[in-house]
């Protein structure tokens, strides 16, 4: 049975309750969105259009760009939108569908992440049998399996949201619907949902975390052991230090919110570090990940070339 309360509606409180910034917010937002869908969707056009780029590692780099115009799509429009009104509301249904996407989004890219360092300590670790493990059917299956246990996962989180009972306030102290601020508002036992949100939200972002971590260890002792050449040895792990500063900045806040026990004190923080992870890390992921990549460079310029 879904919310049987007087609640058919949340007021979004937003990023800060000074009305004089929202105008200078609205438009650093929209600039930040802007970069954002260009970059990622370039990205994704070229490794779509490029056949060069029909790669393990491409492939999966297309997945992020794709995954990370639509995260910040399920926040930051509305969020523009509420810059620019004084009634901040969202439906009920709304709330719960921006939840939904918004983890399945976040959990997969998590896990993303981690199948992007394996393919990296494939790439570097085992060269002679990188085409061998990472064949077009195991890089499809490993992107699909991300998909559906993410999907599945906010699934959890929406479903037994949208049970809860909210008999008080229908104030969110966040910018968009997550599960932290509505448990808040929530009536009732909300012990189940707590313990989704530490367990479960804290396995996958916990667990995709250290097979990262343990994926660029590998790399790192590999290069150290088998590297003698210094410049190929700084080039390497100057590469794997962009990676993994992609990694830091996504896990870092994830594992801040959601990990530690909610309480009405963090919601301010919560809302600033929740900036860093859904609109800042989507638009630094194309600067990272392809800013001295020389095959994408190429790629861009021959694209570049065919339209003029």
């Amino acid at each position: 049975m879904l919310n049987q309360t007087s609640v058919t509606e949340f007021l979004l409180l937003g990023v800060t309750d000074i009305q004089e910034l929202w105008p200078l917010l609205f438009v650093v937002f929209l600039a930040i969105y802007f970069v954002n869908v260009a970059g990622n969707g370039t990205i994704l056009m070229i490794v779509i259009s490029d056949p060069r780029l029909h790669s393990p590692m491409y492939f999966f780099l297309g997945n992020l760009s794709c995954l990370d115009i639509c995260y910040s799509t399920v926040t930051l429009p509305k969020m523009l939108g509420n810059f620019l009104s004084t009634h901040k509301a969202i439906s009920f249904l709304g709330c719960i569908s921006q939840l939904h996407f918004f983890h399945f989004l976040g959990s997969t890219e998590s896990m993303l992440l981690a199948v992007m360092a394996f393919d990296r300590f494939v790439a570097i670790c085992k060269p002679l049998h990188y085409t061998v493990i990472m064949n077009h059917q195991l890089c499809t299956q490993m992107a699909i399996t991300i998909w559906i246990i993410g999907f599945f996962h906010a699934l959890l989180h929406s479903v037994m949201t949208s049970h809860l009972n909210f008999c008080g306030s229908n104030h969110v102290h966040h910018f968009f619907c997550d599960v932290k601020p509505l448990l808040a508002l929530a009536c009732g036992k909300i012990e189940f949902n707590q313990w989704l949100l530490n367990t479960v939200t804290g396995m996958i972002a916990m667990g995709s975390f250290f097979l990262t971590l343990l994926s660029y260890f590998y790399i790192i002792t590999h290069l150290f052991c088998k590297t003698h050449s210094c410049s190929t040895l700084h080039k390497a792990l100057s590469t794997c230090a962009s990676h993994f500063m992609v990694v830091i900045l996504f896990f870092a806040p994830v594992v801040f919110t959601y990990i530690r026990p909610a309480s009405g004190s963090s919601m301010d923080q919560d809302r600033i570090i929740a900036i860093m992870y859904s609109v800042v890390t989507p638009v630094l992921n194309p600067l990272i990940y392809t800013l001295r990549n020389k095959d994408v460079k190429r790629a861009l310029s021959r694209m570049i070339r065919r339209r003029l």
